[in-house]
Formats: structure tokens, sequence, C-alpha cells
């Protein structure tokens, strides 16, 4: 069976994502990832200074992961798929693995810095990013919304 395309109350089509900012459809599962995404930020924060590291090196650390936007000089697909690469858990989860099996102090240090980074991104609003451009994410628009487009014949 297949789906019907989706449109907007003026008739303009739009897909996934986009059909939920379009019609305003319930924000609740974003509200449930941030509050997520804080207890995760939180949980590595205490983690890694009940391990014996400094607090502050999750400060001088935290935008070393934003290098991967680099991408986004070439392309916005490009910049996506960096930016997801290196903003998603699997990353940090494959570290603690490693840590806990190995008993490395330094995996342990990269896998809670890595995870508290993306928390508080993810808190913020920074989410894992679609094709098209930088502010389009998994949580929504990053920033201002655009104003609504003008319809011909006003």
């Amino acid at each position: 069976m297949r789906r019907k395309p989706c449109t907007t109350a003026s008739g303009s089509r739009v897909a996934g994502a986009s059909y939920a900012r379009a019609v305003g459809e319930d924000r609740l599962p974003v509200g449930f990832q941030r509050v997520e995404s804080a207890g995760i930020a939180a949980l590595s924060g205490v983690a890694f200074v009940e391990l014996g590291f400094g607090w502050w090196w999750l400060a001088v650390l935290f935008l070393v992961f934003d290098l991967s936007m680099v991408g986004y000089l070439r392309d916005p697909s490009l910049g996506a798929w960096t930016y997801n690469a290196v903003h998603s858990y699997v990353g940090p989860a494959a570290c603690g693995v490693v840590a806990v099996l190995g008993s490395s102090r330094g995996f342990a240090f990269a896998a809670l810095v890595w995870a508290f980074h993306i928390g508080v991104d993810r808190l913020l609003g920074y989410g894992l990013k679609l094709r098209d451009r930088f502010t389009s994410t998994h949580l929504g628009e990053i920033g201002r919304p655009s104003p609504p487009a003008r319809r011909e014949g006003r």
C-alpha cells in the first residue's frame, strides 16, 4: 500500500520531519530526547569526576568534536555525514566498552568527554543533521524559525 504524499494546509508537498514542522505536530518526543540528553551529560560528567579526571577537561575539550563540521566547507551532505559520524553515541559506546574490557583509563576519558559533548549538544537542540543544511536536525530547526512563505496573489 502506497502512502499519499503529505501536504500542508496550503497544498505544498512535504515529507518526514518537514511535515511535522509544517503541521505543528506534537513535539513531545523532542522534549523527552532533551531530558534524556541532560541525563547522559550529567551521568558522563559525574562519572568523569568520580574516576578522578579534572572537571575542567570537559570544558577544555568540549569544542574538539565540533571540528567534524569541516565537511560543510565542501557541501551540506558531506557536512551532515561527518558531523553525524562524530555526534552519534556509537563512538563513545565503543570507547566505553574498550575502557571496561581493557581497564583503560584513556578510553574511559575519551568515552566520557565524548558522551558529555553529545549530551550537551542534544540538550541545546543541536541534533543529528539532515542533508539539506546545517540548521536542519532530527530535533527540529536550529535558530529562529523562518518567516512563513508568502502565498501568490497576496
